[in-house]
């Protein structure tokens, strides 16, 4: 498997591999793979005749430093991964110069007032630097499919938002999220945790469970209340968020509706270790 460093090697072998009506699959990650990105190659190269792996820890969607500096990076450990789905993924790690070619900023995005919730009420500026760098991939890779995990659901909507207003000719896959055996939404984050911490961790995930069974017969706002209450006195993990919302707009439901789709996003605390995931509840 040959790994590329440079966008102009990429082009010129992607080119050299198209021939007319060749598919090109994109995975774009930031690397510290695990079996959620591995599933989402497997959905590219189920329908696609190329595939291409972004490999890029993109330093614009970062709002911590500190956690930008430790996130884990083994791009030999990735390229061994994938080799054991395919020899024929075309790998595309590049350097920040590569990509942002000595001005590494993000640019400025409108995503109809997607990016105003949940994350990008704690996350400054991470979206903007998620829609930079997505763009910049597109407009390298020019894939027909590009794959994303519905564990970041809201990046998977602004994503989708992102294509439809720069009119970029790409169709948006949403996957389903990968699991441990205990529930605990894979990240590559999940690395990071102590010990004592993963033990625990698979508690939000039950508590998900728990809400959408409660969403049934309850209103949103009970429901709410209830996950605060599930984690105000928890030892070991701190809720940052807990929020309702409509799966078009992403806005905090106020009162539901039988004509829309409702779905939980959370993000807590392990330790220094930030965990996020959600769940569809109708």
């Amino acid at each position: 498997m040959i790994v590329f460093r440079k966008k102009d090697e990429l082009n010129a072998r992607i080119s050299s591999l198209k021939e007319e009506n060749t598919t090109v699959g994109f995975v774009p990650t930031m690397g510290a793979l695990h079996q959620g990105h591995l599933s989402l190659v497997e959905e590219a190269l189920a329908n696609n005749n190329l595939v291409v792996v972004s490999i890029f820890v993109n330093p614009t969607q970062f709002d911590n430093s500190e956690d930008l500096k430790k996130y884990p990076r083994n791009l030999q450990q990735d390229v061994d991964l994938l080799n054991t789905l395919s020899d024929k993924i075309i790998v595309y790690a590049p350097t920040v110069e590569d990509i942002y070619e000595g001005e590494t900023k993000s640019r400025k995005f409108n995503f109809d007032g997607l990016e105003h919730q949940m994350e990008g009420k704690f996350r400054d500026g991470h979206f903007d630097g998620v829609g930079t760098i997505v763009k910049l991939l597109f407009d390298i890779v020019k894939p027909n499919n590009a794959y994303f995990g519905e564990k970041d659901f809201q990046q998977l909507a602004i994503i989708k938002k992102l294509v439809s207003k720069y009119n970029i000719p790409v169709n948006i896959v949403g996957c389903k999220i990968k699991r441990d055996a205990n529930g605990l939404a894979l990240s590559s984050r999940n690395t990071r945790l102590k010990p004592e911490h993963k033990v625990v961790a698979p508690f939000i995930y039950k508590t998900l469970k728990a809400a959408k069974e409660k969403f049934g017969t309850k209103s949103a706002n009970k429901v709410v209340e209830w996950v605060e209450n599930q984690f105000a006195n928890h030892e070991l993990l701190e809720l940052e968020y807990f929020t309702i919302a409509d799966e078009a707009t992403l806005k905090t439901v106020k009162r539901k509706s039988k004509n829309k789709q409702y779905r939980a996003f959370i993000a807590v605390y392990a330790g220094k270790i930030r965990l996020i995931d959600n769940i569809a509840l109708n």
